[in-house]
């Protein structure tokens, strides 16, 4: 059963940086494409990157080379350090076995205010 569970989220200022990290257990992680997706306040969920089982990634757009996502996977855990945060960055934060979110932890937060 796959059990992912997120942290490293918080309340920040524009500009600043955080590292969310995702534990894993429950599954092969090591052979899991490994995503963060995000949803802010009143929008629809949207997907932010992924690290293929080979430690290669791929990153929305939007992003601007600002995060930067891995893995290890002897630990059985995946992270996200996010350079640069502004207020469009504000969403809860989900670690998941696929792009949609659908398998996921429960997320941490990030706000990003002054």
């Amino acid at each position: 059963q796959v059990h992912l569970v997120e942290s490293g989220g918080g309340l920040v200022q524009p500009g600043a940086s955080l590292r969310l990290s995702c534990a894993a257990s429950g599954f092969a992680f090591m052979t899991y494409p490994m995503h963060w997706v995000r949803q802010a306040p009143g929008k629809d969920r949207e997907w932010v990157s992924v690290v293929q089982p080979d430690g290669s990634t791929a990153y929305a757009p939007f992003l601007a080379g600002r995060f930067t996502a891995s893995r290890d996977n002897v630990k059985d855990t995946l992270s996200l350090q996010m350079n640069n945060l502004n207020a469009e960055d504000t969403a809860v934060y989900y670690c998941a076995t696929d792009r949609f979110g659908i398998t996921r932890g429960p997320g941490t937060p990030v706000t990003v205010s002054s």
